[in-house]
């Protein structure tokens, strides 16, 4: 079920008006357990929505690891050692069999038919034809983020950091709770399940809050990303026939696309969250207005950096053996995201470009210069930093956009020719045109005063029309677009 979808708009009110009358029930612990429950089943009919068949797969992974945290939780419990950083050996196999069983699935269904495919090229490469062909297995959509947050749960309650839940149903709705459960941000156990173990209470402020977030999530879904989209899939569809600025062009909007798609969805699922009283993580601080790289990746997709840094740079040593280390650890981590985006050599190639962006600044020991925030005006010297960072950016999306890594090269080798003075803008149409300059212009303004705290003011209860208003007639002046982040 898409939040920008016609069903969604029913769902929702029905799911929120249901889920607060029953906190009118006298006995609390059953008014609690009939919420969590309601959050479950709506959880599941929203995913369910696209497939049915894939709920077989959330349900299983949640048993898995609910069975798992508890028998781990035992053994640390019977295991008294005088060094506090031993763990159990039987800890190990029981953390190693939940390692095992969501790498695996994830593994199955994200990677299956690029190893395959890989393995064929390879061959093929060597002037070996191969016939095997690919299985053809569907990616359930969501499986790359509720794996990482089942996965977070297991490793938490291993490194004593954690106590399982023995509410069952409590764990699955953390697992599979709908508002961030296609595209994140990605949950911890350890702060999302003490708010769903106590009860909650209908708090108005709260509630407005989120549902300026939902507006803010909305306008730049549907205004700037979805209209940024249009131009991108034509310039990227038909990149042969437009000159190098159209393909510069065609780079910039795609970032901005990217971001107001991402982060809009962010922002949804946090608003929609905060209706049902419980806070998700931000994921999204104005990634755009960052200095550098290293500052970019502490304001982007948030939930799965610092995931990255506690679950996989920290344990393999961080920094603590020095420079080459610390570089050494994040080649991997990006690597490793790049892999995690999707099931292609160009998210692999997009992440390596970032860690060799980050290199210069892991050298030169400036990757922490920037941990404040920004406060004023940037300097012209912080001003040139955000557009080497924007367009490095742009410049690396490429690969994220492009289908394969040949067709990628191609659109850089496109961006050095020059055609002519024909028009950069694809001719779409002078509807589509105005409506392209309204959503970047307002889009951009928006945004600089989120980033420097000055928005406050054009969000206001009487406010909230005029940009509902907005949203609306964008979606009906043009298609709306699937989120991107769906597909990983």
């Amino acid at each position: 079920m898409l939040f920008n979808s016609p069903a969604f708009l029913l769902f929702l009110p029905l799911v929120f008006a249901a889920y607060w009358a029953m906190n009118r029930w006298t006995v609390e612990r059953k008014g609690l357990r009939a919420q969590n429950l309601l959050l479950l089943v709506a959880s599941y009919v929203f995913y369910g929505w696209w497939d049915w068949r894939v709920l077989g797969l959330i349900v299983f992974s949640t048993a898995v690891d609910f069975f798992i945290g508890e028998q781990i939780a035992r053994v640390n419990a019977n295991d008294r050692p005088t060094d506090p950083d031993h763990r159990s050996p039987t800890a190990k196999r029981w953390l190693a069999l939940s390692l095992t069983i969501n790498l695996g699935l994830l593994g199955y269904f994200k990677y299956a038919n690029f190893f395959i495919d890989s393995w064929v090229d390879a061959w093929a490469a060597l002037g070996i034809p191969m016939n095997a062909s690919s299985l053809q297995v569907i990616l359930p959509v969501g499986i790359s983020f509720y794996t990482f947050q089942t996965l977070s749960y297991s490793i938490d309650v291993y490194r004593r950091k954690l106590s399982p839940t023995k509410d069952f149903i409590e764990f699955a709705a953390f697992v599979s709770f709908f508002p961030q459960l296609v595209a994140g941000p990605i949950e911890r156990a350890s702060a999302f399940l003490p708010q769903i173990a106590q009860r909650r209470t209908f708090n108005s402020d709260q509630a407005i809050t989120g549902m300026r977030l939902i507006l803010w999530g909305m306008f730049k879904k549907v205004v700037v990303a979805d209209t940024c989209a249009m131009y991108v899939n034509e310039i990227f569809g038909n990149y042969a026939d437009y000159s190098g600025p159209t393909l510069v062009l065609g780079a910039v909007l795609f970032t901005l696309q990217v971001y107001g798609d991402f982060s809009g969805y962010s922002d949804i699922a946090i608003g929609v969250a905060r209706l049902f009283g419980i806070k998700l993580m931000t994921n999204f601080k104005s990634p755009y207005f960052s200095r550098d790289f290293a500052e970019f990746w502490r304001r982007w997709h948030i939930s799965l950096s610092t995931w990255f840094r506690d679950y996989l740079y920290i344990p393999l040593g961080g920094s603590r053996g020095g420079k080459w280390m610390a570089i050494r650890n994040t080649f991997v981590i990006f690597l490793v995201s790049g892999f995690w985006h999707g099931a292609n050599w160009t998210f692999i190639i997009w992440g390596g470009l970032h860690a060799v962006l980050l290199t210069p600044l892991l050298l030169t020991g400036k990757q922490r210069r920037y941990l404040e925030e920004q406060t004023g005006v940037p300097s012209l010297r912080e001003f040139r930093g955000m557009a080497w960072t924007f367009f490095a950016l742009a410049f690396s999306l490429v690969f994220f956009r492009s289908p394969s890594v040949g067709e990628a090269m191609h659109y850089f080798e496109g961006m050095t020719e020059f055609k002519g003075f024909a028009q950069a803008l694809p001719d779409l149409g002078t509807v589509n045109a105005v409506l392209l300059g309204f959503a970047l212009a307002t889009g951009i303004v928006l945004e600089t005063l989120e980033n420097w705290k000055l928005g406050a003011w054009l969000w206001r209860p009487w406010t909230y029309g005029v940009w509902a208003t907005v949203v609306l007639a964008y979606s009906f002046m043009h298609e709306n677009e699937s989120f991107i982040y769906f597909q990983f």
